[in-house]
């Protein structure tokens, strides 16, 4: 079944999925410009990768569950996109 994602995702200061389970499509994510700091995602290689506020970038055939962030608590990270 085919359906639109939209979210908005709390950071932390500890790492955590964008998806609490499995969540397959694509989907366009973004560190609000209005954070207060900057975001980390986990890299392939486990390193930190830092993206500024109001940084985005768009993945094909991904699982959200697989991609974890971190950050000012309270900053945000939007995922808009879908499964198909």
């Amino acid at each position: 079944m085919n359906r639109t994602i939209m979210r908005k995702v709390i950071v932390s200061a500890d790492y955590r999925p964008l998806a609490s389970r499995s969540l397959r499509g694509s989907f366009e994510i973004s560190a609000v410009p209005g954070n207060a700091g900057t975001v980390f995602f986990r890299g392939d290689d486990g390193g930190d990768v830092p993206w500024t506020q109001g940084e985005f970038h768009s993945f094909h055939e991904v699982d959200l569950a697989a991609i974890f962030a971190k950050g000012t608590p309270g900053d945000v990270v939007t995922v808009i996109g879908g499964t198909w």
